[in-house]
């Protein structure tokens, strides 16, 4: 059974753009509910606690500071299979391949400033949703 909770984050670089009400906009349009949302700040370490499970990829350095560079917006989105749903409206990774209509299609610049992340599975879903909110955060 699929799980009706995701994690969503608006990245650094979609942020520095202005383009945080276009993407709530697209989010909204496509029938999440957002259940919990926060504009926050990661630090370094912070980043590296997310992306742990990518330490050892030859990219973590530079996502790390990437995340860490500037503001992000961190969400709860709820929708039947919304991990599905989510990664669907996000578009592949690299933007240059990503489908037409797709937040990265429109917003992303490179596979390293793609806009938006989102989890790849319900189990990681649960555990970086609990990274960023405790339940009391979540409405």
């Amino acid at each position: 059974m699929a799980n009706n909770l995701t994690l969503g984050i608006i990245k650094p670089d979609a942020v520095r753009q202005g383009k945080i009400g276009l993407i709530l906009q697209r989010i909204i349009d496509r029938g999440f509910n957002i259940r919990a949302m926060k504009l926050i700040r990661m630090t370094r370490e912070e980043a590296e606690g997310f992306y742990a499970v990518h330490r050892e990829r030859p990219f973590f350095g530079e996502l790390t500071a990437f995340m860490s560079s500037g503001p992000c917006v961190v969400m709860v989105l709820e929708k039947e299979d919304a991990v599905r749903a989510w990664r669907d409206l996000m578009g592949a990774t690299d933007p240059a391949k990503a489908a037409e209509g797709t937040i990265r299609k429109e917003f992303g610049s490179s596979v390293g400033e793609n806009a938006v992340h989102g989890s790849d599975s319900d189990e990681n879903a649960a555990i970086e949703i609990a990274y960023f909110f405790s339940r009391l955060e979540m409405v």
